[in-house]
């Protein structure tokens, strides 16, 4: 069984930062993708920012620019740098991963969510 340790979230001004990381631990052949997703209250949960096992990495248009997605394969750690946050960047933050569990299977998994409040 594979398991996703966010840490990371909490309370900050406007215009203030937070990071985020995401620790996979397990059972496991292989990370794909991994990624930040997040839902604020009464909204559906929406991507944030994803990163392949290469590196290359894709952002949603409301955090380009303000947010880094990086990661440490040797680690299996997923990390979210956030500047300049914003109000409307309120919201629980889920780590995603997909993991290949045997050489053959890939399985996707979340982490279990980290609240992020930004204060005007």
């Amino acid at each position: 069984q594979v398991q996703l340790l966010e840490s990371g979230g909490g309370l900050v001004q406007a215009g203030g930062s937070l990071r985020l990381s995401c620790a996979a631990s397990g059972k496991l052949f292989r990370i794909n993708a991994m990624g930040w997703y997040r839902q604020a209250a009464g909204k559906q949960r929406e991507l944030v920012a994803t990163i392949t096992g290469g590196g290359d990495t894709n952002y949603s248009d409301s955090v380009k620019g303000r947010f880094t997605i990086s990661r440490d394969n040797a680690k299996n750690t997923v990390t979210l740098q956030m500047n300049s946050l914003k109000p409307e960047d309120t919201a629980v933050y889920y780590c995603n991963a997909g993991v290949m569990v045997t050489i053959f299977r890939q399985s996707d998994y979340w982490g279990q969510g980290t609240q992020v409040t930004v204060s005007s």
